[in-house]
């Protein structure tokens, strides 16, 4: 007699223990591991450096009104100081225009009135130049050496200013600034792999869990596990063997593939692993697992000097990959429910077996979100290994290997 080899892999996982009862498991989720107390994805910027700088400028306004000072004065300085700062944005775009005008072909299609816009946002500060230029002149009671001189010294100080780079934007500027036009290195792997490779098998996992179900009713129990677990590590740090990173972490068997024509690649094959992970009670808990690929891009770049990317920025990228792939997936309907997104920074601690606590940890909260949804039933306890009974009414006469389902799975 042969022993399937999924039911004969679950045999040699563990011992055989019976079901819990519900406070005893309500006991082992006090054992679940603990979760950081600070959030490890930030959330989007909001407005709150706009409302400081409102608050600031009414402050600014308060403390002009209560010194009392003279109009004139006080117009024409403040005309001034408007005015030196648009003379630096048009000093930048005029050392700007002299490196694009050798680009006049290549980047801007032949356009001069192109490459001046590019330089130069004409249409916001040239207005206002004139403007305040105007407005100078009007309220200025000198002679016009003393404006010219004044002019010069303004220029100077722009251009030592962009001679010694301090009119670089700071980090959190240049952050703020990636992360709203939707440009950085992660908004591009997130999409990448959510319209490459996840929208294509997302929609099939549940049926092919269905499948592995209905041949071994008693792997996979709960149905709010039947999604595939997709490992974002920090770190960026991507294993390909599970099963040598925690050892309380099996491989059982792989779920149906699917075949599709792609990109010019006849019969491209997509599957997925279900895995066993065995926790502090030796109970073995199912689910679908696996690393999301672009992580390793975002590590191989770290590792490159071509591509100037530190420790921190790989760090920060894989934070905003998990944040813009969340935000893809949440707005995708054919995607709902068939993912469960696994972000988590690794110890600085060797802990062989801290993935293992991690996906145990989500497993628990969803078999938790089915018990509350279907109240007044026993929850979904995982499974042990199969008792002796099970198993006899899953061996097969034949001397020979037998496929898990009668049509050929």
């Amino acid at each position: 007699m042969h022993v399937h080899p999924l039911l004969h892999s679950l045999w040699l996982l563990g011992t055989t223990v019976p079901p819990d009862p519900p406070l005893l498991q309500m006991s082992q989720e006090s054992r679940q591991p603990s979760r950081p107390t600070a959030p490890l994805i930030p959330t989007a910027r909001g407005g709150r450096a706009q409302r400081a700088m409102y608050l600031l400028l009414a402050l600014c306004a308060a403390a002009l009104c209560l010194a009392r000072e003279p109009l004139t004065p006080t117009a024409r300085s403040l005309v001034s100081h408007f005015m030196t700062l648009q003379l630096g944005v048009l000093l930048k775009g005029i050392c700007y225009l002299a490196e694009e005008i050798f680009h006049l072909q290549s980047r801007h299609h032949g356009s001069f009135w192109r490459v001046l816009s590019a330089c130069i946002p004409l249409h916001r500060h040239l207005p206002l130049l004139l403007i305040s230029g105007s407005a100078y002149v009007a309220l200025f009671d000198g002679d016009g050496w003393q404006l010219g001189l004044h002019l010069i010294l303004a220029s100077l100080g722009h251009l030592l200013t962009f001679v010694l780079g301090l009119h670089k934007p700071s980090a959190v500027e240049m952050s703020e600034m990636f992360e709203t036009s939707k440009q950085n290195v992660a908004h591009g792997l997130a999409w990448s792999y959510y319209v490459g490779y996840l929208k294509i098998v997302l929609p099939r996992v549940k049926k092919s869990m269905e499948e592995l179900s209905r041949a071994n009713p008693n792997v996979l129990t709960c149905m709010e596990t039947w999604k595939l677990h997709i490992l974002i590590p920090l770190s960026c740090d991507v294993y390909d063997d599970l099963e040598k990173v925690d050892s309380n972490i099996q491989y059982l068997t792989d779920l149906a593939e699917t075949t599709l024509s792609r990109a010019g690649t006849k019969k491209r094959v997509y599957k997925h692993s279900l895995y066993a992970i065995r926790d502090e009670d030796n109970k073995l808990w199912h689910c679908a697992v696996e690393y999301a690929t672009p992580l390793q891009s975002l590590h191989a770049m770290s590792q490159d000097d071509c591509a100037a990317f530190s420790r921190e920025d790989r760090v920060e990228q894989a934070k905003l990959f998990y944040r813009t792939l969340e935000e893809i997936l949440r707005g995708s309907r054919e995607c709902a429910g068939t993912y469960r997104l696994v972000a988590y920074e690794e110890s600085a601690e060797a802990e062989t077996h801290f993935l293992s606590r991690e996906l145990l940890w989500h497993l628990r909260q969803q078999h938790c979100e089915e018990y509350t949804v279907h109240e007044g039933t026993r929850p979904c306890s995982p499974s042990a290994t199969l008792s002796s009974a099970e198993l006899n009414l899953q061996i097969s006469t034949s001397d020979l290997p037998q496929p898990l389902r009668s049509d050929g799975f």
